[in-house]
């Protein structure tokens, strides 16, 4: 055997190791995040309809903010969060296995007394917890724990939302807004696909919406353009009030004192506008999308304070949700103004401002296929890159980075929510 086939012989059965490895680790994570997805997803759903028959429960919030710093302190993962996650990837930096369980409780407890906070936050970090612990069990070394992180990430999303493609994509995109992990997709695409399998198996019903699409037209684009415009400011608005809040709620030193005011807070804000923006929300998301109807025409702002209030307390959850409630609410609201289908506007502001928060808009064009179906995809597509581009340096996570310019092909690597040499350099 001659030194050229030998060399041909290695390589081939280096791939072919790779694609046992990541076949092997990435149905493992799936499984397992699939498992505990379902958990989950039922344990969040039932404090939910338990809280809607039982709403002296709301009363409880401040006591229930006690508990999870008291849990989070316990199991020593206080300050941990999605941009932990996020680090984890960047940097390397390990996960500590009690994340998962202090994720899970927070924000099951949260949703029991009615704080105002998604799931998707919560299924980022429980899912690159179990994708860097099943790495270990598996032995990767560093580069590969990094993968195996990004396909927990994957496959929780995707065991919530039954959106494996959207949730592959967004879980290697997120993390640096610019560049693509492909050496990613397989196994995250493969972790997503197991963990929505076992997901539905065991009784979770994928997040779909049915909306009306209109036919294509030049008016109609100019349309949802303008939409894609006042997304991208509301997206701005929802950044800026999420890290403001955090700021501001950090001038009270004690964490125990500081959940407890605001859970004290968010009560006060239920007395006055209602429970509509307790909890997640995805009923008033589906009544934007499907019966058109919104209580009111800022319930996106107070959907907005609601959530702020919560998460800087110190109360557990996910962003993601909520910027559903604040795009589809929004949507509803300005569509009439536009001349657009209210449900479609609303579908519309969902995926834009989805977008302009995570700055991921081939993610959200595909989340909107997925949740809304494949006619609208270019309406979509144009609202959403509307919404990244005009948005600015904003996001919901501090560690993500955009390593190009929105303005100009130029490398920058700045990370979000900073003050940005991005927006100098153009």
């Amino acid at each position: 055997m001659n030194k050229r086939t030998k060399t041909a012989l290695r390589r081939w059965c280096l791939y072919g190791w790779t694609f046992a490895k990541w076949t092997m680790a990435a149905s493992a994570i799936g499984v397992v995040c699939g498992l505990i997805g379902t958990m989950f997803h039922f344990g969040v759903h039932e404090v939910t309809a338990f809280r809607g028959t039982h709403p002296w429960v709301l009363y409880l919030l401040p006591l229930a903010g006690f508990v999870i710093v008291s849990f989070y302190k316990l199991t020593e993962t206080d300050g941990l969060g999605t941009d932990d996650i996020i680090d984890a990837v960047h940097e390397g930096k390990r996960l500590p296995i009690l994340l998962l369980p202090a994720i899970f409780f927070g924000t099951v407890l949260t949703h029991l007394c009615g704080g105002s906070a998604g799931r998707e936050g919560a299924a980022l970090q429980m899912g690159g917890t179990i994708g860097q612990c099943m790495g270990r069990t598996f032995r990767l070394d560093d580069r590969d724990l990094r993968v195996a992180t990004l396909a927990g990430m994957a496959a929780f999303f995707s065991a919530l939302f039954g959106t494996p493609l959207a949730a592959t994509v967004f879980a290697i995109m997120v993390i640096s807004i610019g560049v693509l992990y492909h050496v990613a997709l397989y196994p995250s695409l493969l972790a997503a696909l197991v963990a929505y399998g076992v997901s539905v198996r065991l009784g979770v019903e994928p997040t779909r919406f049915t909306v009306a699409v209109p036919d294509q037209s030049v008016g109609m684009f100019v349309r949802v353009a303008a939409l894609g415009v006042l997304c991208a400011l509301v997206s701005i608005l929802f950044c800026k009030l999420m890290h403001g809040a955090g700021h501001l709620m950090k001038r009270i030193k004690n964490p125990w004192l500081r959940v407890i005011c605001g859970g004290f807070a968010v009560i006060t804000l239920t007395w006055v506008f209602g429970t509509d923006y307790n909890g997640a929300g995805m009923d008033i998301v589906t009544r934007a999308i499907e019966q058109e109807t919104v209580a009111v025409p800022w319930a996106f702002l107070l959907k907005l304070v609601f959530t702020a209030v919560t998460l800087a307390a110190g109360f557990k959850g996910g962003e993601v949700v909520p910027s559903f409630f604040v795009g589809a609410t929004f949507g509803c609201a300005v569509s009439p103004l536009l001349g657009l289908p209210v449900g479609f506007g609303a579908a519309i502001g969902l995926a834009a401002v989805f977008c302009g928060v995570t700055n991921c808009p081939v993610a959200s064009t595909l989340l909107a296929v997925e949740l809304f179906g494949a006619e609208g995809m270019l309406y979509f597509a144009l609202a959403c890159c509307l919404s990244y581009m005009l948005s600015g340096y904003q996001g919901l996570y501090s560690s993500q980075t955009i390593l190009y310019s929105k303005l100009k092909a130029q490398f920058i690597n700045v990370h979000t929510n900073a003050y940005h040499a991005g927006e100098k350099t153009e």
